[in-house]
């Protein structure tokens, strides 16, 4: 991993989510009317989390799983609800806070959150990894190197997402680079499936690791692309 530029990008984030989008992404995460851009946005996030805790299966009990990245929670409490014990971290301390004082209950003892980097080996070790539009900033080797450390402590799997590489994304991250650079959100760095593939194959931490399936999820402004990868 290119350590510098995994350190400026996630400095770049942290500092949009925890000061920049809050109130953008409070609302979003949430039940409130949003205008018909957001709403594709919500419900496309909304297919790919679905998307993803289907994987992963409906009985969770016995399992302990890393919400790498999890924002307001959502997923998080759905995983507690399949009786997984979730730990969710977000690098945005106000997202996390919010996080535990929007999570139900009945499920709160399943879930322990956290703020900081996801990468952290103190966090320990897992049977199942999801990172749900949490390595999409970051350029492929960074996110493939993260991946693999996340391997390093997942004997089951990893699911993620990313920004497929797609003459629309293209167009609006040239866009997005107009605006001024304290009012941008750190852009998407798209990548191409089959380069994620082939980097993540011939990463010696991920020999005993292998992708089983992939899918897209296209809403309006969101697009998005899941893959599981399963320790052989």
């Amino acid at each position: 991993m290119n350590n510098a530029s995994y350190q400026e990008r996630r400095g770049q984030i942290e500092n949009y989510f925890d000061r920049t989008a809050v109130a953008a992404w409070e609302k979003l995460t949430s039940d409130a009317p949003v205008g018909r851009i957001r709403a594709t946005v919500r419900a496309g996030r909304d297919r790919m989390r679905a998307t993803l805790l289907s994987w992963l299966g409906e009985d969770l009990r016995g399992k302990r799983i890393l919400d790498a990245g999890c924002g307001t929670g959502a997923l998080a409490v759905e995983a507690a609800r399949r009786g997984a014990q979730v730990v969710a971290i977000d690098l945005s301390p106000t997202l996390v806070n919010l996080a535990r004082a929007r999570i139900p209950a009945d499920v709160a003892h399943l879930v322990e959150f956290h703020s900081g980097d996801m990468l952290a080996p103190a966090l320990g070790h897992f049977d199942h990894v999801v990172a749900m539009d949490s390595i999409i900033h970051y350029q492929t080797e960074d996110a493939v190197q993260a991946l693999a450390q996340l391997a390093d402590r997942t004997s089951g799997s990893i699911v993620f997402t990313f920004a497929p590489r797609t003459p629309f994304l293209a167009a609006m991250i040239s866009v997005g680079r107009l605006f001024p650079r304290g009012d941008r959100a750190p852009w998407l760095e798209p990548m191409a499936e089959e380069r994620i593939a082939r980097l993540m194959k011939a990463h010696g931490a991920l020999d005993d690791w292998r992708c089983v399936r992939t899918q897209r999820v296209s809403s309006g402004f969101y697009k998005s692309q899941a893959m599981e990868w399963l320790r052989a």
